[in-house]
C-alpha cells in the first residue's frame, strides 16, 4: 500500500497492487458467492483486464455491484446460453441473466466459429448480465482474424439524457469496433455513448479522476461535472445511480445521442432484451454483434495481391504520418492509449484510490470473504 502525499493514515492511502494478485483477490470474492471457481476466475481476469486497459469504470470497482446483483438474484451464476435462432449466419442466444463474463465470451465464441465457417455472422445476445468492457469482445474476434462491430444497451437503465434534454431516456450504451491487421496490433475502438461511462462517475465519486465539466446535467438543467447529481445516497448503502436528480449527457451532442438511440433499438429491441424504458423489464445487457472474415472477402473477389491487410497497413502508416498539433503529443490510433496503459500497469501495478479499495473490500465482506484474506490482499500490493 503506497502512502498518500497528504496523509500518513493508511486508511486514506491509494492501494497499488500487482494485476495478478488483484485478479486473484477478485476471484476469491466470487468464490464466496454462488459462482464456480472457473466463473470466479473469469470475472477476476476480465475486471482486472479492464483496469489494465485504463477502463477503470468497467474494472474492479464493479465487483461490489456484481456481489449485490448475485445476492438479489438479478444476475445468476454459471448460466449457459440458450440458442433461440440458428439459421446459419444469424444466431439469437439468451444469456438467461448469467454473469456477463461467462455468457458474453460464449456468445462471441459462437460468432467467431460461425463467421470462420461462413465468412460472416450476426449474433444477438439477449438477457446477459453486465458484460464489462466491450472492447474485450472485439479483441477476441480480432485475435481470430475477424473484423467485428458490437452494439450494447442496458435494459431498464435510465442514466443518460438525450441531446437537449435533462430527463433520462437512455443507458450509457457502449459500442466497440475491432479490425485486425496482419503483423500489427488490432485497431480496437471501444466507447460509451455518454460523455463518460457511469462507472467513471462512480470512480470520481470514490476519489478517482474528475469527470469533464460537461459530463452531466443537473435536475435543474445545469451542465456540470459534479458526479453527485447522478446519485441518491442512503446511510450504509452504495450510492444509487438509478434515482439521482440529474443525468449523464450524451457524448458528441446530437451525434452521440443518436448512436445511443440506435443501441437501444439494435441491442435492446431487436434482441428482445428490452430498452431503457418505458417498459419496466429486468436489468440486463443486450448485444448485437456483426463479424466479417476479411480473408474470405479477399478470396471471394479473387484478390491476388495483399488485399485487406495491405490496404489497411498502408492506411495506418499514412494515418500515423499526420502532423501533430503538439509535437510532444503524436497522433494515436484507437487502442494505442489502452496498449500503453496496459504495458505500464502490468509493469508497475494498478493504482486504486482508497475509496475504490474500500468499496471492493465492502463487496468482499458482503460475499463472506474472511477479514484476514482482505487484509492480506491489501498488504500484498
Amino acid at each position: 500500500m503506497s502512502q498518500s502525499s497528504t496523509t500518513d493514515d493508511a486508511a486514506n492511502s491509494d492501494v497499488v497492487i500487482d494485476h495478478d494478485r488483484l485478479a486473484g483477490f477478485i476471484a476469491e470474492i466470487f468464490r464466496h458467492t454462488a459462482c464456480s471457481d472457473a466463473e470466479a476466475e473469469r470475472i477476476g481476469r476480465s475486471l482486472v483486464g479492464a483496469n489494465l486497459a485504463g477502463h477503470d469504470s468497467h474494472g474492479v470497482i464493479r465487483s461490489a455491484l456484481y456481489v449485490d446483483l448475485l445476492a438479489n438474484g438479478i444476475q445468476l451464476a454459471d448460466q449457459e446460453l440458450k440458442v433461440l435462432i440458428d439459421s446459419g449466419a444469424l444466431l439469437l442466444v439468451d444469456g438467461q441473466y448469467g454473469m456477463g463474463q461467462t455468457v458474453g465470451p460464449a456468445a462471441v465464441e459462437l460468432g467467431i466459429e460461425r463467421c470462420s465457417e461462413l465468412g460472416v455472422a450476426v449474433v444477438g445476445l439477449r438477457n446477459a448480465g453486465h458484460l464489462g468492457r466491450i472492447g474485450e469482445y472485439a479483441e477476441m474476434a480480432a485475435a481470430d482474424g475477424l473484423v467485428s462491430v458490437h452494439f450494447v444497451n442496458v435494459a431498464n437503465s435510465r442514466l443518460v439524457a438525450p441531446f437537449g434534454a435533462k430527463a433520462r431516456r437512455m443507458g450509457t450504451n457502449p459500442c466497440a469496433y475491432g479490425a485486425p491487421v496482419a503483423g500489427r496490433r488490432p485497431v480496437i475502438h471501444d466507447f460509451a455513448t455518454s460523455v463518460v461511462a457511469e462507472g467513471k462517475a462512480m470512480v470520481a465519486l470514490h476519489g478517482g479522476p474528475a469527470v469533464p465539466s460537461n459530463a452531466l446535467v443537473s435536475g435543474d438543467g445545469e451542465i456540470t461535472g459534479d458526479p453527485r447529481v447522478l446519485y441518491t445516497f442512503e446511510e450504509g448503502q452504495r450510492p444509487n445511480s438509478m434515482d439521482g436528480p440529474g443525468a449523464l449527457r450524451a457524448m458528441g451532442e446530437h451525434k452521440g445521442s443518436g448512436i445511443s438511440v440506435m443501441c437501444e433499438l439494435l441491442a435492446g429491441a431487436l434482441t428482445g432484451t428490452g430498452t431503457a424504458g418505458p417498459r419496466r423489464v429486468r436489468f440486463a445487457n443486450g448485444m448485437l454483434s456483426v463479424y466479417v472474415d476479411p480473408a474470405q472477402v479477399d478470396a471471394a473477389v479473387g484478390e491476388t495481391d495483399d488485399g485487406y491487410n495491405g490496404i489497411a497497413a498502408d492506411y495506418l502508416d499514412w494515418f500515423y504520418e499526420a502532423a501533430a498539433i503538439d509535437p510532444d503529443q503524436p497522433v494515436k490510433l484507437p487502442g494505442d492509449v489502452e496498449h500503453e496503459r496496459r504495458q505500464h500497469r502490468m509493469a508497475n501495478g494498478i493504482t486504486l484510490p482508497a475509496e475504490t479499495w474500500e468499496s471492493i473490500c465492502g463487496g468482499a465482506r458482503a460475499a463472506g470473504v474472511p477479514e484476514a484474506a482482505i487484509a492480506a490482499a491489501a498488504a500484498a500490493g
